[in-house]
């Protein structure tokens, strides 16, 4: 199981290194303390296990004697000497906190500051209190519920940054109108009207879809719409505007890590 689980990351790995552009490097979780000799035995023995695989920053663990390995932006626990691994969520008791995903919620930020603002479709609050980045499909049903309460969001003072993910994949009808959005004259109000079903006229120009795609899959997202705070949180799935708010209220109220 844990073979096919890390296997399957090295795909992703495999797959998004041909991604369009150069791919920034991701933010640390944490700062990392120097890398011990032993973080070469634990390269080796990952790359024995899925040949491929995108190994990243290794760091200080919480756990004695094991050491936290970025994969993509997924945490693992391997041990000083590469030869026991932990995959799952690791749990501070006392805080409650899921230390595994704050990590990861540190590499997604990373990721997604790699893309510039002439990358992204953006619904901008005109009074912004917080900013979210969302992958989005044009026929997704509930990335229309979400994108046909847009307004909502932006008087709430949530402004929303739109990449795509074209479920059905690269060369996809999916994709192919996401290519349209992207080349239309007013993308905002191309992609407004894809989302409530009008066929747009077919278009081809640069664009950063399959850059997107890539990302998503390098995050690991396997759904839409995928939506991340600032930090690198992940919100949902589908959430309404009033929910979306405090939960992003509740993330801006946290101490800083």
């Amino acid at each position: 199981m844990i073979r096919r689980s890390l296997l399957a990351l090295a795909l992703v790995a495999t797959m998004t290194a041909c991604a369009a552009e150069p791919q920034a490097a991701a933010a640390p979780a944490k700062a990392a303390a120097a890398s011990p000799a032993g973080d070469a035995a634990i390269r080796e023995a990952l790359l024995g296990l899925a040949p491929g695989m995108e190994i990243g920053q290794i760091a200080d663990s919480p756990i004695p004697g094991f050491r936290e390995v970025a994969i993509g932006a997924r945490v693992v626990y391997v041990s000083n000497d590469g030869k026991r691994l932990i995959q799952g969520a690791l749990i501070d008791i006392a805080s409650r906190e899921n230390l595994t995903q704050a990590s990861e919620a540190g590499l997604r930020q990373g990721l997604l500051a790699s893309v510039g603002d002439d990358s992204r479709i953006t619904f901008a609050a005109k009074q912004p209190r917080h900013e979210i980045t969302v992958f989005t499909d044009i026929d997704c049903g509930y990335c229309r519920r979400m994108h046909s309460e847009i307004a909502e969001y932006n008087r709430l003072g949530i402004t929303v940054n739109y990449l795509f993910y074209p479920r059905t994949g690269l060369g996809s009808e999916s994709f192919d109108k996401a290519v349209s959005v992207w080349c239309a004259p007013d993308r905002r109000q191309a992609m407004t009207e894809a989302k409530a079903g009008k066929a747009l006229p077919k278009a081809d120009c640069t664009n950063p879809v399959t850059r997107d795609y890539d990302l998503g899959r390098r995050i690991g997202l396997d759904g839409t719409p995928a939506i991340y705070a600032a930090d690198g949180t992940q919100l949902g799935g589908y959430v309404a505007p009033a929910e979306m708010l405090a939960r992003l209220d509740e993330i801006a109220a946290k101490p800083a890590r």
